[in-house]
């Protein structure tokens, strides 16, 4: 839950920045108009962002963990 819960959060408010900023009708793939619904073009973002921020916060907790270290 350290992970997932505060990415999720991260998710949600970086969903509501990006499409306060960005019409989903107007986005383009390779030059042509994207053939999804807003509802498919904020599922799809949500989860890309949820991804992202979890993979952030694993890797924070990953390098935070005390390696095994010898001391001579």
């Amino acid at each position: 839950m350290w992970v997932v819960w505060p990415a999720f959060l991260l998710a949600g408010v970086l969903e509501m920045l990006v499409f306060a900023f960005v019409d989903p009708g107007d986005l383009q793939w390779n030059g042509q108009p994207l053939a999804w619904s807003r509802a498919a073009v904020y599922t799809v973002s949500f989860f890309v962002f949820w991804g992202a921020t979890a993979a952030s916060s694993a890797l924070t907790v990953l390098l935070s963990q005390p390696g095994d270290q010898e001391q001579t």
